[in-house]
């Protein structure tokens, strides 16, 4: 047996959350739904702007590390933080939930800070990201630990992190350790507009690599370059061992082996859609590592997404189990 169900490679973030309206993003030259890169001046003038927010340890893989975490899953994450107080605060959150967290904090002498995405929930709840990256942008391959990668049923890899000047260096080496014995990929494409800007490196990872895809609509119709859902779906299909895709309030689809699932969502109140992706995807490795079934596992995942969203933050504040257990799959 391995150590680890899944370990998680990503921009280690902590989310400011504050709930605006349309008037603030058009006011303020923020894209609506889209993630947006800021430097630290930006992120500080923002910040200053918005409203009372809530500050919580954030990062999409590590929302998605933590999902698996709290469904006792066995779990460690790689993302680099500096030795401050929101890289005190992103390390203890991690760890509290039962995760590994290892990744050798930035010094205190350095002069980016522990990044921070501010997240602006709208009362539809979409959520526009302005993500100031700070010292997690410069994760390199020595921050890899080829042990941990080999101690790994799967690793999970974070899409934002194809911004990084050596990100696609330190993926290489951990695909490298986790597959060299005998274990497999995981990537969430995470954006749209970082598939453009990053096209060709993530259809080379694709190709070569990944045995599992993670996506929305909006960032698998990106990648293939298609207006039409089904054609993306089944171009996906032929790269890739498994596909799994979320399509909002229409569910889920699963491809594999030449079958199609569509898994419908769980009906919820909105309250801020930030990290229903990543803790569908947490759900989704938690149910392949124990043993249950692609069509299960994404019933999981759009459970657990309905949980995330329906209150502000992107880690789970009910049982996720309990609800597994409520809707029949455990």
């Amino acid at each position: 047996m391995k150590q680890f169900h899944v370990v998680g490679i990503g921009n280690a973030m902590v989310d400011v959350l504050a709930q605006t309206d349309d008037a603030f993003l058009a006011d303020n030259g923020i894209g609506k739904g889209i993630m947006q890169l800021i430097d630290m001046n930006r992120a500080v003038d923002l910040y200053n702007r918005i409203g009372p927010a809530k500050e919580i340890s954030g990062g999409s893989a590590a929302n998605t590390i933590a999902g698996i975490a709290h469904l006792g899953g066995r779990t460690a994450y790689v993302g680099k933080v500096k030795d401050d107080q929101l890289g005190a605060i992103f390390a203890h959150d991690l760890r509290a939930q039962g995760a590994v967290y290892e990744t050798r904090m930035a010094p205190k002498s350095e002069a980016q800070e522990t990044g921070r995405c501010i997240v602006l929930v709208t009362p539809d709840g979409e959520r526009s990201m302005n993500t100031y990256l700070g010292v997690t942008e410069f994760l390199t391959p020595d921050d890899i630990d080829e042990g941990q990668m080999a101690q790994a049923e799967w690793i999970y890899l974070e899409g934002y992190r194809f911004d990084g000047p050596e990100s696609h260096e330190a993926f290489a080496r951990a695909i490298t350790a986790c597959k060299g014995a005998g274990g497999r990929v995981s990537l969430t494409l995470s954006d749209a507009f970082c598939i453009s800007r990053h096209r060709d490196a993530f259809r080379n990872m694709i190709v070569t690599d990944v045995d599992l895809l993670f996506a929305n609509r909006a960032e698998i119709l990106s990648m293939y370059e298609t207006d039409d859902y089904e054609t993306a779906l089944h171009a996906a299909a032929k790269d890739v061992a498994i596909v799994a895709c979320t399509d909002g309030e229409n569910g889920a689809h699963v491809l594999s082996d030449g079958q199609h699932w569509h898994v419908p969502a769980v009906p919820t109140q909105i309250v801020d859609a930030t990290g229903a992706g990543d803790l569908f995807a947490g759900a989704f490795l938690w149910g392949i590592t124990n043993g249950h079934d692609l069509q299960t596992a994404a019933k999981m995942g759009n459970i657990a997404a309905s949980e995330v969203i329906s209150h502000i933050g992107a880690r789970p504040e009910s049982d996720l189990r309990a609800l597994f257990k409520q809707h029949g799959l455990l």
